[in-house]
């Protein structure tokens, strides 16, 4: 059993918080809870706020799709901009004074896997994968 979402985001202050929500309501109806459903909570937080600040043009926001499947968890976050040496989201290594650059530390610790694949016919998408099995709900 497969179940997954997604849904587009305005390019707004408001929208990481929308995309929460979005998430930890779609996991509540799947029946995952607790831990493995913080650890997505806070994931999808940083990598809406990275495609907000980073990842998105004029005009266009991001779209947040959730999937899960049998044993896992899969969350990812589309922008509209293009993968290049410049843009590539990547880990860094932020100093105790950094305001800034710990994002991706975050999903690299909390998730199972993370990556950043090209999106046709432009942007990209930046996807994490969490070892968490949704609960049957009673019919």
């Amino acid at each position: 059993m497969t179940n997954e979402l997604h849904k587009y985001f305005d390019a707004e202050r408001r929208a990481v918080g929308r995309a929460r929500e979005f998430v930890v309501t779609s996991l509540e109806a799947w029946g995952i809870t607790g831990e493995p459903a913080e650890d997505i909570r806070l994931c999808v937080s940083e990598l809406a706020s990275n495609a907000l600040a980073h990842g998105t043009r004029r005009g266009h926001g991001f779209l947040v799709r959730v999937r899960a499947d049998e044993d896992s968890v899969r969350l990812e976050v589309h922008d509209s901009r293009d993968i290049s040496s410049d843009r590539q989201p990547r880990l860094r290594l932020a100093t105790d004074t950094d305001t800034a650059g710990r994002g991706l530390s975050i999903v690299d610790t909390l998730a199972d896997d993370w990556g950043v694949d090209e999106r046709s016919p432009y942007g990209k998408v930046v996807w994490s994968r969490f070892k968490a099995a949704p609960v049957p709900q009673p019919v």
